[in-house]
């Protein structure tokens, strides 16, 4: 099969359109055929190298995949059928696994992470992991949902236990995150107020459903938090970017506020006054990615059309450097897909 993979670390030239192995699944596992996979973060944090983690090598990459059963046990998924891929891989037998909470699984992992990922024409995952995916849902935008729309529903309906009528504040809404944070935020009956860092970008923030907008290059964006809430500020904030925004997402926050976290693409050095933290009531919360029922639950509105991916730009598998400094120039709004 072909393939794009890494032999070392490095810049988007170290990425490699080659000839692979097809996998070959084991008990209880199933081959894909992959039509599309989206970019993440993650992607370009395995290319440079991560401090403390050994990437098995040559490494394809890739978490978030639509295709088609090409071979599966007998009695699960039938050969043909359209598909997409939750992109958390737990043991399944562990007591956390068992009481829903496999994204807290000791073994959890995430797929093109240390396993093989989607920048190959077939991938192979464990059966649990096949989403069922309707006809009038395209591979493109079926790629560009999971992991984005899991890790923010997890965020917001699960670790902020967000409420309807309440203020969110969407950091870089032009993300993978962002997009989906702005679509699920006002899904639930709450007001957002979102950042970009260009006019074009806060104008698609508009469309999703920011009723208040930020050019954070522009304007010291906690200041315009706190003028559009006349000084209240927001009751939850999203925030993924880290180090360079730290500092601001703590000061956007209201009494009883909630700052929820899911990344440091800035860096990830951070610091807080105490005498805010407790004086204030605020509560800073760790997400990390969400469990498999939450996607089946985010997924249901997706198919009925009431959550939709916002799609940047769509490259051949050949072309995945390319699309890596795409993601890299922090000009998308949305996810980037490679069509496979």
């Amino acid at each position: 099969m072909k393939a794009t993979r890494f032999h070392q670390h490095g810049g988007p030239e170290v990425l490699r359109y080659e000839d692979a192995p097809v996998p070959v699944p084991g008990p209880g596992e199933v081959l894909v055929r992959v039509r599309a996979c989206a970019l993440n973060h993650l992607d370009l944090f395995q290319r440079r190298g991560l401090e403390r983690v050994t990437i098995p090598f040559p490494h394809i990459s890739g978490a978030d995949v639509a295709g088609e059963v090409a071979q599966a046990p007998a009695g699960t998924f039938a050969e043909g059928q359209r598909v997409m891929l939750q992109p958390g891989l737990a043991c399944g037998r562990c007591a956390r696994c068992l009481e829903g909470r496999d994204n807290e699984c000791p073994r959890y992992d995430v797929l093109g992470y240390q396993s093989d990922g989607g920048y190959a024409e077939y991938v192979r995952v464990p059966v649990q992991n096949l989403i069922a995916l309707p006809d009038a849902i395209g591979f493109i935008e079926a790629a560009a949902f999971p992991l984005a729309f899991l890790t923010a529903w997890h965020m917001l309906v699960t670790r902020a236990r967000l409420q309807a009528g309440e203020l969110v504040l969407v950091l870089g809404a032009g993300s993978g995150v962002g997009q989906a944070a702005i679509q699920i935020a006002r899904l639930h009956g709450a007001r957002v107020i979102a950042t970009a860092g260009s006019d074009d970008k806060l104008a698609r923030a508009r469309e999703l459903g920011a009723f208040e907008v930020v050019n954070h290059a522009a304007d010291d964006f906690a200041a315009a938090v706190r003028r559009l809430t006349e000084g209240r500020g927001v009751d939850i904030v999203v925030e993924h970017v880290g180090t360079a925004t730290w500092d601001k997402s703590l000061r956007c926050l209201s009494r009883g506020g909630r700052l929820v976290t899911c990344g440091a693409t800035t860096g990830h050095d951070a610091r807080v006054d105490l005498r805010f933290l407790f004086a204030r009531q605020w509560s800073l919360l760790g997400s990390y990615m969400g469990q498999k029922a939450e996607l089946l639950r985010a997924a249901e509105l997706f198919f009925a059309g009431e959550l939709m991916p916002a799609v940047d730009r769509v490259y051949p598998l050949a072309e995945t450097a390319e699309a890596h400094r795409r993601l890299e120039s922090r000009e998308a709004f949305g996810k980037i897909v490679l069509s496979v």
